[in-house]
């Protein structure tokens, strides 16, 4: 049986331990028959007297409770136990994490009915959003025709259709020493010109290889990018971005233009992106914008032989009854940049594997890519003077980063700072 005790609290007055009051054990806490006793430290009031002179000190003591539980026959060890008091429990309620359903869950009905009255708001304003970036895509569209002829003029240049004048190739360099090197090369030019004039080789054709250099020196690119899909490439005149008619759905296609070859018929390989931009109304607040949902490739008419998304195997197979043996052949897939114009089908119920999804994800992003980067600005890709910027930004990007890290560092290490004598 437990027995409940009060025992006297030592109290310090002035620095000094008092005298007078002695500690007296109001119950012995031995016993064989007792399991156990809680001794708890009760709040005391007690007073002493200075001995320089009449100073009353009063304290207020308020002890947490101690609860002392000793095994019968000193068989085990003593377990001290201290249980919170009204204040670790606030602190307990205080730390606890903080959810949008614990928030919710906490709040009056009347302020929960309002809460939703904001969310109804958020959902018109997710609408109003869309809206807007249907008039984008409008606005998109308008622009994209304003741009046409210039790209139709790079195309002609970089095909050889057209010679640009001499005020179209001047171009003003940012490199300092210029100027300083400019007597110079003209000097060098007239001894070129003159090697030049004596050779029988002809000057090359527009730019040769615009488009493969660009496939190559883009990562996303040429991570598609075969060795038997260069001299196809070789070959491509433009890509073209077109994007969807008024009242039509959201969409954008890409064309990738061709000269004569002798791998495929086609003149013009496509591949259309279909967008949404409406909220989904099962979860209408992760409405961020257009998305891609679905894309859609084209048939490409091989010449025979010449398909670079297949490869042809042999295979040996031996008769079971006979054990006559013969050599047969058939195509696989292989991988290639031309695979991007067979993308995955989408199934109705929209169920893919978690390879497919991601295959299909980078599919996306990079249509996105050609849309947005690649095709308004092809030269700068070429010259690799878009490549310097993309490298800079992710460089500052990877410094902010390691800066961060440092610091968090830093405010570790600082813990364990221990100052030489």
């Amino acid at each position: 049986m437990a027995v409940t005790v009060e025992a006297p609290l030592w109290v310090l007055a002035s620095g000094l331990q008092s005298e007078s009051v002695e500690a007296q054990p109001l119950c012995d806490a031995g016993g064989s028959e007792r399991d156990a006793v809680d001794a708890v430290l009760a709040p005391g009031l007690w007073a002493c007297w200075c001995a320089a002179g009449a100073l009353l000190v009063c304290c207020w003591c308020a002890a947490d409770s101690l609860s002392c539980v000793t095994a019968a026959g000193g068989a085990e060890d003593q377990i001290m136990q201290v249980p919170q008091g009204p204040m670790g429990l606030q602190d307990r309620l205080d730390s606890s994490p903080v959810t949008a359903s614990t928030t919710i869950e906490s709040l009056p009905k009347s302020v929960k009915r309002r809460v939703n009255t904001l969310k109804q708001l958020q959902v018109q304003c997710a609408h109003i959003e869309a809206k807007f970036y249907e008039e984008v895509h409008e606005l998109e569209r308008k622009y994209a025709a304003l741009y046409q002829p210039l790209f139709d003029k790079r195309r002609d240049v970089v095909s050889g259709a057209v010679e640009p004048t001499d005020e179209e190739c001047e171009w003003q360099s940012d490199r300092e020493d210029e100027e300083e090197l400019a007597e110079e090369l003209k000097k060098k030019a007239t001894v070129e010109e003159n090697k030049e004039a004596a050779s029988t080789e002809e000057d090359p054709k527009g730019i040769p290889e615009f488009w493969l250099t660009i496939f190559r020196s883009v990562d996303m690119l040429s991570d598609m990018l075969q060795e038997h899909d260069e001299p196809i490439l070789r070959h491509l005149q433009d890509i073209k971005v077109k994007f969807s008619e008024p009242g039509q759905p959201m969409s954008f296609t890409l064309e990738f233009h061709f000269e004569p070859n002798g791998y495929f018929n086609n003149s013009v390989l496509t591949k259309v992106y279909k967008m949404k931009s409406e909220p989904d109304p099962s979860d209408p607040f992760s409405f961020e914008g257009p998305e891609i949902v679905y894309c859609e490739g084209c048939d490409i008419d091989w010449i025979k032989g010449k398909d670079v998304t297949v490869k042809t195997i042999k295979k040996k197979q031996k008769h079971k009854g006979r054990g006559t043996v013969r050599t047969i052949t058939k195509q696989v897939p292989t991988d290639s940049f031309f695979n991007f114009f067979n993308p995955i089908k989408v199934s109705p119920d929209g169920e893919l594997d978690e390879d497919s999804e991601f295959t299909l994800a980078t599919d996306f992003e990079i249509g996105h890519f050609f849309r947005e980067r690649i095709v308004p600005r092809a030269v700068l890709y070429f010259t690799g003077e878009a490549l310097e910027d993309d490298e800079s930004f992710e460089e500052e990007e990877l410094e902010e980063g390691e800066e961060e890290d440092h610091e968090e560092d830093g405010d570790e290490d600082e813990g364990d700072y221990e100052p030489k004598a």
